[in-house]
């Protein structure tokens, strides 16, 4: 580019320069002058090379994305339908419309308000008021929280006093403690409506005496200074970060709801065991077996996702080594140990039972259900 324009400059000083009509006259077959000769030939010979330079970058870009590709495809199954039973949708529209409810209700309890109405509204999903009501109060008070305004959350939490005694929630302290260390931290012109507020303690003082005496005995250094006092862990900015977790728990409890979004847990889970019935699959179509996946709510075989997967207990029968459920509960025998109710059946000769384990002769009405 910098030789084409000195050349240029060369050619521009020597009133040289070819003009429109003389690149017209150049198409029409008039034979070219010298001086535009050499122009278009220098000008063909620098195209010539850039477009050569482009083809041997675009080259080795290619090269690279092309193997990305190969290895996407070596390392990754594109299609893993088929590792799913077909018996676990009703219908195609069934398992589209449960996706979608799975998506709106993620994109309510993420915040994404919106979204939310608009996919409501392009896939004509019909979702109540009262099923979006809870997550638009859950994000209005999460909402304030983080902008330090606990107006909302205190009246939210005094309104549901007694349910959030029933939880053994000391959210509502949490938050007259946190309001009193923000009083605090006004100085000392806040003392005496810090030592008027510490009145709302006064129903947590059984449970709560060691947090509220470390509360009034910061007041002794109001003046000095808290932040170079011994109560100084009192102004940590992480108060805020654990009473916006400590809400979305208990609140989460209280409605009912769950505290991690439902589709996050289920792809965290399915990203865990995809490559594991990827497997299985394999088997199956090797020895072609059937009937492997003969329930429609339970996998062919256990899959471990890790104790964060953990949501409530599961007791499986040492005897018949299964799981139980609600038709086939645990029962607890007299000397203590714990067995299906369809083991316990099984295991009665002339109306008496032997435990299996001890072995204590006993009356099987003598055991009692145990619910975890």
């Amino acid at each position: 580019a910098k030789d084409w324009g000195q050349n240029l400059h060369v050619l521009g000083s020597a009133s040289c320069v070819p003009t429109h009509s003389a690149v017209s006259a150049a198409l029409q077959g008039t034979p070219l002058s010298a001086t535009l000769s050499m122009v278009m030939s220098q000008c063909c010979r620098k195209i010539k090379d850039t477009v050569q330079k482009l083809a041997s970058d675009h080259k080795d870009i290619h090269s690279s994305v092309s193997r990305v590709g190969k290895a996407i495809d070596r390392n990754f199954d594109s299609e893993i339908c088929g590792v799913v039973s077909d018996a676990v949708w009703d219908s195609r529209e069934r398992q589209q419309q449960t996706l979608q409810m799975a998506i709106v209700e993620h994109l309510y309890q993420q915040g994404m308000l919106s979204v939310a109405e608009e996919l409501c509204q392009e896939s004509t999903l019909n979702v109540d008021l009262d099923f979006k009501q809870p997550f638009l109060e859950l994000n209005r008070i999460v909402e304030a929280l983080h902008e330090q305004d606990l107006g909302p959350a205190l009246e939210w939490a005094v309104s549901h006093r007694q349910r959030l005694l029933e939880l053994n929630s000391s959210l509502e302290f949490k938050l007259h403690r946190l309001h009193f260390i923000r009083l605090l931290a006004g100085g000392p012109e806040k003392q005496l409506e810090a030592l008027s507020y510490a009145r709302h303690f006064q129903p947590f003082a059984r449970l709560h005496q060691r947090e509220i005496q470390v509360m009034m005995g910061s007041l002794v250094y109001l003046r000095l200074g808290l932040e170079k006092s011994p109560y100084c862990h009192l102004l940590d900015n992480s108060h805020w970060a654990e009473i916006c977790e400590t809400f979305t728990r208990d609140a989460c409890s209280l409605l009912g709801l769950s505290v991690e979004s439902p589709l996050s847990v289920s792809f965290a889970s399915g990203c865990v065991a995809l490559p594991v019935l990827m497997n299985i699959k394999a088997v199956i179509e090797q020895r072609q077996c059937t009937g492997v996946w003969s329930h429609k709510d339970e996998l062919p075989i256990e899959i471990e996702l890790g104790m964060k997967c953990w949501y409530h207990s599961v007791f499986a029968c040492p005897i018949l080594r299964q799981q139980t459920s609600d038709s086939n509960p645990p029962i607890k025998l007299i000397c203590g140990h714990v067995i299906s109710r369809d083991a316990l059946n099984k295991l009665i000769n002339g109306g008496k039972l032997k435990c299996p384990y001890c072995p204590m002769e006993q009356n099987p009405a003598d055991g009692k259900r145990i619910i975890f």
